[in-house]
């Protein structure tokens, strides 16, 4: 055993987050509601006692706005049965839009937006009507006690050619006119360049009126449609269309008191964007990607930039547009745009100068999975929907509130105070068999487990820890100490993640996105923000990464005893755990990536999980149905001989994973690149040469797909 008792811990614990003070907070007023992926939020006209939430697998429930206890909601629709979405919930399809007629309280109709199957069987970039998914919006009757299924009146139909870039966001405008939003059709890079085809609805906002009809089309044209009367013969736009040049919107919303349309469209490797769209504006995409050309020759006439864009980093990677907030209960917030991203989960405030330049300060950021939607009840007051299942308001925050969150890596009581550079005393050390790559960093890790409580290892070996729990890392590059992270179990059930940097004999807190700094060795280093931690540290990963049986049934030294031990034998022979292993025998190891003795394919396979696993499994939000778990059998991790989703880097056949073949490979691909596409998405500057070269053997070895 490598301690003889675990040691006490009284002042390594989790504190309070760091203060947010800005107008608002997010409160939680249905803290126990059971929601599954949900999308969005509405009222129903003539039902002032009801929220409506739609989740993404194809339900819209409804719950009481009285009833602070609600856990379980009744349920008004239900067309999973019609509805496709991927099985592990990496790809944006599922029931992306719903709204109510604005005159549903006489006719009782219900607009859905979903993605469904195709009859067809194969698919192309260059035919996408011969694809297998389509973008579908219906009209459904309702009654009191919800939809009537068998009344589906399909409006639109649009082909579609991959699982993501669906858009699907609906709304009424102000006309009564039912507006669309509807993405390129997924890959990357636009490869079917649908955004500027005039001819195709992809990458659009589409508007319609339900009401009447048109010819033989099942809805009808607006009369003042921008598109209608185009006659020029090479460039007739269809006349359904009331912008172009989208690559996925996001979300939109129009300002209750002033009608502008506002629109968050999703970037693809650099730059998000809000616009504010007209009727017939082009917004650039793939010739442009914000304000950048993407496509040469950037020769659009009348290109629309966007009213602000920000860039890729800190966490931040997907937009989700929001409202102009008109309600009363924050009214220092009238008249000003929110937004979010739905990676950092930061919610952000758009406003003018004098001059009227656009600029954005962020304000809160959400505990939770993702912001999926903003959503504006019927008093204009603002919601946020955690696409983990949580419903947030924005509520009127009180005075200011003095911040006393450490500033200095000394005030935690997670180190030594007679040696900032040491942990405390009662911080209990380990390592891992095979880490993470932290830029050819060395780690020294430990971890602060209230006293009197205790971890439980789960079936899949991740270990879960109790409120209070404080994971330490200090990473060295050389000689230099750089940086100290805790990431905390707050007293809400919430991980935090904050980052320390050295000068001296202490480290300060940063509290900026997007701090690096040059190494002596010529490295830039990149400090995490507080979002990009949890972008990583993915809820369905269980936010902790590495602590592992598998990954820590090894042998260390304890500096505290000087011991060679087994520290998963250790950690349960002191206590840590609620259910030790009966012998950590039975447990397998994680080998480590260097390890020329140990087999390729698991070297390789342990690789992927402890790197990308966090993302790439079910529910992680990976843009792929991979699931690299190194428990997952290579057969189902969905990856052999797969086509890549995101993009080819314009290598022809490529594979996320060709066997025999590295070059074909996206996955190694990625791990060499240090542009735009490459894995890990957040803060590595230099190739992992070691990682890269298991994961190419491994391909080189296998001879096909399972």
């Amino acid at each position: 055993v490598g301690l003889d008792a675990r040691p006490s811990n009284t002042t390594c614990l989790a504190v309070g987050r760091p203060v947010e003070n800005a107008e608002f907070v997010l409160s939680e007023p249905f803290p126990n509601v059971i929601l599954d992926n949900p999308l969005f939020l509405v009222d129903r006209p003539g039902d002032t006692a009801n929220f409506y939430v739609m989740e993404r697998a194809g339900r819209v429930v409804r719950f009481p706005k009285n009833n602070a206890g609600v856990t379980t909601p009744e349920v008004f629709c239900d067309i999973r049965a019609r509805v496709t979405t991927s099985d592990n919930g990496n790809t944006e399809q599922g029931l992306l839009g719903m709204a109510f007629h604005p005159d549903h309280a006489n006719n009782g109709e219900l607009f859905l937006s979903y993605t469904a199957n195709n009859d067809n069987v194969t698919c192309s970039f260059d035919n996408p009507s011969n694809c297998v998914f389509e973008s579908r919006v219906s009209r459904f009757d309702t009654n009191g006690d919800g939809c009537v299924l068998n009344s589906e009146e399909v409006l639109l139909d649009i082909d579609d050619f991959a699982g993501n870039h669906n858009g699907g966001h609906i709304l009424f405008d102000p006309q009564g006119m039912l507006m669309l939003g509807m993405g390129d059709g997924g890959g990357a890079n636009d490869p079917g360049r649908t955004g500027q085809n005039p001819q195709s609805l992809l990458g659009k906002m589409i508007r319609i009126d339900v009401d009447t009809t048109t010819g033989n089309l099942p809805y009808g044209i607006p009369v003042d449609n921008p598109f209608i009367g185009d006659l020029d013969p090479d460039d007739d736009v269809r006349d359904e269309i009331y912008a172009l040049g989208l690559r996925n919107p996001w979300r939109f919303s129009y300002d209750r008191d002033s009608g502008d349309l506002w629109v968050g469209d999703v970037g693809q490797n650099r730059l998000e964007e809000i616009s504010l769209v007209q009727a017939g504006g082009n917004y650039g995409w793939s010739t442009f990607e914000g304000t950048d050309c993407f496509r040469a020759p950037c020769d659009i006439g009348g290109f629309q930039g966007p009213v602000v864009e920000y860039s890729h980093g800190g966490g931040r990677i997907s937009v989700t547009g929001g409202y102009v907030y008109r309600g009363s209960a924050i009214p220092d917030l009238r008249g000003t745009y929110l937004f979010a991203d739905f990676g950092s989960k930061e919610v952000f405030a758009l406003g003018f100068d004098a001059l009227g330049q656009a600029a954005f300060t962020r304000k809160v950021t959400m505990s939770g999975v993702g912001i999926a939607s903003f959503a504006e009840d019927v008093d204009g007051e603002l919601w946020l929907v955690d696409l983990g299942g949580n419903l947030f308001r924005l509520d009127a925050a009180g005075p200011p509130v003095v911040d006393t969150f450490p500033k200095k890596l000394s005030e935690t009581g997670c180190m030594d105070p007679a040696d900032t550079t040491r942990l405390a005393s009662g911080v209990i050390p380990y390592q891992l068999s095979h880490p993470f790559y932290s830029d050819g960093s060395a780690k020294e890790r430990g971890v602060g487990i209230p006293d009197g409580e205790t971890l439980t290892i789960e079936d899949d070996g991740d270990m879960t820890a109790p409120i209070g729990t404080v994971y330490v890392k200090s990473f060295r590059v050389g000689n230099d100490l750089i940086e100290t992270r805790l990431f905390m179990r707050h007293d809400d059930g919430e991980w935090g993640g904050y980052t320390y940097e050295w000068n001296g004999d202490d480290a300060d807190l940063v509290d900026v996105a997007g701090k690096t700094k040059l190494l002596s060795n010529g490295q830039t280093w990149v400090f995490p923000s507080r979002p990009g931690c949890l972008s990583c540290h993915t809820a369905a990963a269980g936010r902790v990464l590495g602590w592992e049986a598998g990954n820590l049934n090894s042998p260390f030294t304890y500096p505290q005893t000087n011991r060679l031990a087994n520290q998963l034998f250790t950690l349960s022979e002191i206590g840590v755990f609620s259910n030790p292993p009966a012998d950590v025998a039975d447990v397998e190891v994680f080998p480590p990536v260097d390890l020329a003795s140990a087999d390729i394919h698991q070297r390789a396979q342990t690789y992927l999980h402890v790197n990308c696993a966090m993302c790439h499994r079910p529910g992680g939000g990976g843009q792929s149905e991979a699931d690299l778990r190194r428990g997952t059998p290579f057969a189902n991790q969905n990856i052999c001989d797969v086509d890549p989703a995101e993009g080819d880097f314009g290598v022809d056949g490529a594979k996320l994973f060709a066997p025999g073949d590295p070059a074909r490979s996206l996955i190694t691909l990625r791990m060499r690149r240090l542009a735009a596409g490459r894995m890990p998405l957040l803060g590595s500057t230099v190739v992992d040469s070691t990682g890269v070269q298991v994961v190419e053997r491994s391909i080189t070895e296998t001879a096909a797909c399972p």
